[in-house]
């Protein structure tokens, strides 16, 4: 004879397996973020706010991302910062991001000052360093700027190639009136004549263009020791609570670099761009003579580390940090190495040496 009630111990045991179970959902609920949150070490232009000049870039106007996490109801926020690297440091410590767009030299800065973060990927590498001035300057040289007004966005990944620059022609900050002005008002100050030079990037052929400056330096000319490097970095505390997001944000990217870095893509690739307001004529320049693939590799090869360590040291060199800082461990290749598997490009990409020679196959 079946029991028409239930005993108390059965009772029991199905309210404690429905409350596992509904346990078990929250938690597997509560183990999504409902935003990844991505800081942006530019201010960005148009409506919504777009960039260019990267990987990072392309996946953002592009929206790979978004498109990525659709399916999971997981929103992507592209937060943009006038005050660049610096500013991005300082969201990363009120740990109001999750992933961070930057140049090296603010983020190893970050690093001196405690911040945990990884390093999952580069999203542009070899970049130059530009001084323009206006076109009616007696300025021909880095050594005429001696005693000048020049204009340098402090704490970015301009500012060390420009003083390692300045240091190959026996000069340093101290032997020029230094001012310090984000990117958009050295611009400005560039096109009125209001300063005698601006340390820039890609940004300034548009100015050149337009018959409102001359450009006198280019670091890039000088080897790939005078470059700037930029990447994606990953909270340690979101990278650890998130490892399968990480995984799909860093696949992602190397897909955006892929297509970038495809000489097949080049035109439309420059128009893309070219939605962040530098003109497709500014990034032909940029990119003039140089490979695509060589300038938008995801990599973490010697070159790159190699790079990161001499930013620490000419760091700590130029006091902008107070005591020595390590890139040891902070690379977490992992998710890289997996993406590459995955998308079968292990072999796309050319990997170079410390030196910036290329490392045979």
């Amino acid at each position: 004879m079946t029991d028409r009630f239930p005993s108390p111990l059965r009772l029991l045991r199905s309210l404690l397996a429905a409350t596992l179970m509904t346990l078990a959902a929250t938690a597997a609920h509560a183990d999504k973020p409902a935003v990844i949150r991505i800081g942006v070490a530019q201010q960005g232009s148009g409506d919504p706010p777009t960039f260019g000049g990267s990987s990072a870039a392309t996946v953002q106007i592009q929206q790979l991302l978004e498109k990525e996490f659709a399916a999971d109801g997981i929103k992507v926020q592209w937060l943009f910062f006038k005050g660049a690297g610096p500013a991005v440091n300082e969201a990363i410590a009120d740990k109001s991001l999750d992933f961070a767009y930057q140049g090296d030299l603010p983020a190893v800065l970050a690093r001196a000052n405690g911040l945990k973060t990884k390093l999952l990927v580069a999203t542009s590498v070899r970049g130059g360093v530009k001084i323009a001035v206006p076109p009616d300057s007696d300025v021909r040289s880095l050594k005429d700027l001696k005693g000048r007004r020049v204009s340098i966005f402090r704490g970015t990944n301009l500012q060390l190639v420009a003083d390692n620059a300045l240091a190959k022609n026996q000069l340093d900050e101290r032997d020029l009136r230094v001012i310090n002005l984000d990117n958009a008002s050295s611009l400005a100050a560039l096109a009125s004549k209001g300063i005698d030079a601006s340390v820039g990037d890609y940004s300034l052929y548009k100015l050149r263009d337009a018959g409102l400056a001359r450009i006198v330096y280019e670091s890039q000319q000088d080897g790939p020791q005078l470059t700037r490097q930029t990447h994606l970095l990953v909270l340690d505390e979101f990278e650890r609570a998130h490892p399968d997001i990480v995984q799909r944000v860093v696949t992602t990217v190397v897909k955006g670099a892929h297509w970038s870095s495809d000489e097949a893509n080049r035109d439309a690739l420059f128009k893309l761009w070219a939605k962040s307001g530098v003109p497709v004529a500014s990034w032909q320049a940029e990119y003039a003579n140089q490979r695509l693939k060589d300038r938008v590799s995801p990599l973490i090869d010697p070159f790159l580390v190699a790079r990161y360590k001499a930013v620490a040291q000419d760091a700590l060199r130029l006091k902008l940090i107070r005591q020595p800082v390590s890139v040891d461990g902070w690379f977490e290749p992992k998710y890289l190495d997996q993406a590459l598997r995955t998308l079968k490009l292990e072999q796309f990409w050319p990997r170079y040496d410390a030196a910036g020679k290329p490392l045979s196959s």
